[in-house]
């Protein structure tokens, strides 16, 4: 995968990532995906969207979990 294929494929991630979480802000996610794209440093690149995908989505859920659990204790409290 060449290196403008796979900046096209993370903006992608981040559009799809943009629309699944919808309640964060467009640059927490765009600064999620950076922040895990930046791990995969290597040789072979054909995946790194997909994992970075992939991990960027779980760590977007937890803060869309944490979200909601501070909301419920503003409610609760």
């Amino acid at each position: 995968m060449s290196k403008l294929d796979e900046r096209q494929a993370l903006e992608e991630v981040c559009q799809r990532l943009g629309t699944r979480f919808p309640h964060l802000p467009a640059a927490q996610v765009r600064a999620t995906v950076e922040q895990v794209h930046a791990r995969f440093d290597g040789p072979v690149r054909d995946y790194v969207p997909l994992l970075v995908e992939r991990e960027a989505r779980a760590q977007l859920t937890a803060m869309g979990r944490r979200g909601e659990e501070a909301q419920e204790e503003v409610v609760a409290g």
